[in-house]
């Protein structure tokens, strides 16, 4: 038995190897009996014992099936995280610069990992969130710490996962997410979905959360719990995002967290804001085959003068419709769609990302974590009940990102005004305020 495989991990007796020492493990109930519910200690789901008993006694957690099952008559096993990694003097090869602004970020990064504490950064799409981590994961990559960064999105981790690589190239790097093909391996430094933090228990020194507003973490407590279980009672907690929850304020607020604020994108720049378009009825226009005329005129426009883009909507069911009014409108166009259960995304994002496509049609899986540069943003039914505020203002964040192209254009088409749709431009106009306060701020 490879002992390391099993450092930090949270398993259960059918996940144990056949020839593991089960002496060696500590081991705690894997569910507990509460009145009439039984609360399962893997994900902290509660369920009605009535509704999760088994025929043969017991009882199961139905919400965290998938990962394998939890019997309330087995422990969960775990074996205490030793921290046995080689020791490296120089981890970070990464040799770029950072602003004035993110150095003091990446300063105040460093200092929670140091002293242990949970902290805040709250920085604006296109600040350089990745890069202000360096810092502190080289400091405690030298001290030996275990550390994990984990995104409730797989793109977030495709995406990050070469990043961070290519600026730690002498430290060994594991990345886990669903339906990975490769075998799991002990690594100081993981990459991971939040569901996969369900697997470990007190593993790591430094847990990095990313896009913690994003789905689903933001709406399953589950995940939460798993955040809390998988580092040890002696760690750092560090979240990031753009558009902070009303809870992680208030826990700023009630002194819980510390907070770093970063209004102001790498290039100085302000976000893009958005413009509005009136699109009524394109629904129903698009079940007889019609598009809005301004948007296809956009369309028509950056396919001329080679300006590529993304366009947003609301449902999977509507890309197919959209992308053939738009091959019969702009044949000479190329594009492809893109939703979370197309197992091309992937390849397609390196498409757009090599400039062998024009546009990418796509639900609000391309929202946050991927980076192309020099895009235009629009977005198709900006007003339905699917696009919460936090999304709105993902997407309009993948315009402008480029040095070379800060600005970019974000159209939003509308039948009409939402609550959503507002708190949106409202989030953009109070970090462009603050952002244009600050000395380092490019735009007029």
């Amino acid at each position: 038995m490879q002992a390391g495989l099993l450092y930090g991990r949270q398993l259960t007796a059918i996940d144990l190897p056949q020839d593991a020492d089960v002496t060696r493990f500590n081991h705690r109930p894997s569910m507990i009996e509460h009145g009439r519910w039984i609360i399962c200690q893997r994900c902290h789901e509660r369920s009605l014992k009535q509704q999760v008993r088994l025929p043969a006694g017991g009882y199961y957690c139905p919400a965290c099936f998938l990962l394998g099952a939890v019997h309330s008559q087995q422990p969960l096993f775990s074996l205490p995280e030793p921290n046995y990694f080689t020791p490296v003097a120089q981890p970070l090869s990464w040799r770029g610069t950072l602003t004035r602004l993110q150095k003091q970020c990446a300063t105040q990064i460093n200092d929670v990992f140091r002293q242990n504490q949970q902290h805040l950064l709250w920085a604006v799409t296109g600040a350089g969130k990745t890069e202000m981590l360096f810092l502190g994961l080289a400091d405690a990559i030298r001290m030996g710490k275990r550390v994990a960064i984990a995104s409730p999105r797989v793109d977030v981790c495709l995406e990050l996962y070469p990043r961070l690589q290519a600026a730690f190239t002498e430290v060994p790097i594991a990345l886990l997410y669903g339906h990975q093909t490769e075998p799991y391996q002990y690594r100081q430094v993981t990459i991971c979905t939040t569901h996969q933090l369900l697997r470990f228990y007190h593993a790591f020194d430094v847990l990095i959360v990313d896009e913690v507003d994003a789905f689903p973490f933001a709406q399953n407590p589950r995940l939460g719990f798993a955040v809390q279980q998988a580092v040890k009672p002696q760690s750092a907690l560090l979240y990031l995002t753009a558009t902070p929850s009303r809870q992680l304020l208030w826990e700023v607020h009630r002194g819980k967290l510390s907070i770093s604020y970063l209004p102001l994108r790498f290039h100085g720049h302000l976000l893009p804001e958005i413009r509005l378009r009136l699109a009524l009825r394109w629904r129903a226009n698009l079940k007889r085959g019609k598009l809005p005329r301004q948007l296809l005129m956009a369309i028509k426009q950056c396919c001329e003068q080679h300006r590529r883009f993304l366009l947003f909507v609301p449902h999977v069911s509507q890309l197919a419709p959209i992308a053939a009014v738009i091959r019969q409108k702009l044949p000479m166009a190329e594009f492809a769609t893109v939703h979370a259960s197309d197992e091309q995304r992937a390849v397609k994002v390196v498409q757009m990302r090599e400039q062998k496509l024009d546009f990418l049609i796509t639900t609000t899986i391309l929202e946050r974590g991927v980076t192309l540069p020099e895009i235009d943003v629009f977005v198709l039914g900006a007003d339905d009940d699917v696009f919460s505020s936090a999304a709105l203002v993902q997407m309009a964040g993948r315009a402008g990102r480029s040095a070379k192209d800060p600005t970019g254009r974000v159209i939003f088409w509308i039948a009409e005004q939402t609550l959503a749709l507002k708190r949106a431009r409202q989030q953009i106009r109070l970090v462009n305020r603050k952002g244009r306060r600050l000395p380092e701020c490019q735009s007029a």
